[in-house]
């Protein structure tokens, strides 16, 4: 019978060992559950904040590639101007040759 009593004062202490485990894991799940969700906010936070990042750089690529064709244009055209003046001088330098050959011939 002693030894009935020392079988059920053990199996008691088990049951309350278990029962203090299990609240122990419960409460540990709890506070898993709960970081998680605080880091999913992180998470997401740091996604809008990538989001907004991305929409400005692309505004400022926008801005430098608008900047950077005009350059280009106004450099194209100051080129094409260059270039009509160097043909009109060598136009000119054609028609004086043309004439000092028309002028040797005669």
């Amino acid at each position: 019978m002693a030894e009935n009593a020392d079988l059920l004062a053990d199996l008691k202490k088990g049951q309350e060992e278990m029962s203090q485990i299990q609240a122990h894991v419960e409460s540990q799940d709890g506070e898993i559950k709960k970081q998680c969700i605080e880091k999913i906010g992180d998470v997401r936070g740091v996604k809008r904040d990538i989001g907004k990042i991305k929409g400005e750089v692309q505004r400022k690529i926008e801005k430098v590639k608008s900047k950077v064709q005009g350059k280009i244009e106004e450099q194209k055209g100051e080129v094409q101007r260059m270039m009509q003046e160097v043909k009109n001088k060598v136009q000119g330098k054609i028609g004086d040759i043309e004439k000092r050959l028309s002028d040797l011939v005669i």
